[in-house]
């Protein structure tokens, strides 16, 4: 070669490419973030598998896990028994007790009351002087959950007794030394009510 570069001897330069630290700079860069996001990822999974993140996911069971109250106005199936009204019911008012008067009182407080009065008077020597509570509902078998319990809202504390070998369908009220006065009329009516209709008690059913 002439001019002013000139090669004398056998032996050659070798010729190398320029250096681009360029290139180098963005695949450094790029491996770098790479292997950011690979680290970042395997702390996640290794968050989620070792029950990591309390906070979400106890926050997700509040909103998932909620509980249910059954509606106020259902029952869970059931229907009320049909039970009679008082004025289905035949009473007999017996006085047990040596207070005079008592079985024709409360008769008639029975009677404003809606109930139908049968017999009136003392009781029977199985029963005078032999009653120490407040009194006794005795009526057949059939009225045990039928017309003794309509008739013990009238006198919530008298005890309900039954009689196999009796027939029809009076009962009778056999007042006894205990005895003070029938149930108020207010607190009768509301328990009349509630046997009647009785209300439902919520439950409770989760979510999850």
């Amino acid at each position: 070669m002439g001019g002013k570069y000139r090669i004398t001897g056998d032996k050659y330069p070798r010729m190398r490419p320029p250096r681009r630290r360029g290139r180098l700079v963005v695949v450094v860069v790029a491996c770098g973030a790479v292997l950011g996001v690979a680290g970042w990822g395997t702390l996640q999974l290794i968050d989620v598998f070792t029950g990591g993140g309390g906070t979400a996911s106890a926050a997700g069971s509040k909103t998932a896990c909620s509980t249910k109250a059954s509606p106020a106005g259902t029952t869970a199936g059931k229907s009320p028994a049909v039970l009679p009204k008082p004025a289905q019911i035949t009473v007999n008012v017996f006085n047990a007790t040596t207070r005079s008067g008592l079985a024709k009182t409360t008769a008639d407080v029975l009677k404003k009351r809606g109930f139908k009065i049968g017999e009136v008077g003392n009781a029977s020597k199985a029963y005078d002087k032999k009653v120490t509570g407040t009194g006794i509902l005795l009526g057949p078998a059939a009225s045990l959950n039928t017309s003794l319990p309509v008739l013990a809202t009238q006198l919530t504390a008298a005890e309900r007794r039954t009689d196999a070998a009796r027939t029809g369908p009076t009962i009778d009220l056999i007042i006894g030394n205990g005895f003070k006065s029938l149930t108020s009329q207010a607190e009768a009516a509301k328990a009349l009510t509630a046997l009647t209709a009785p209300q439902p008690t919520p439950t409770t059913k989760k979510g999850c």
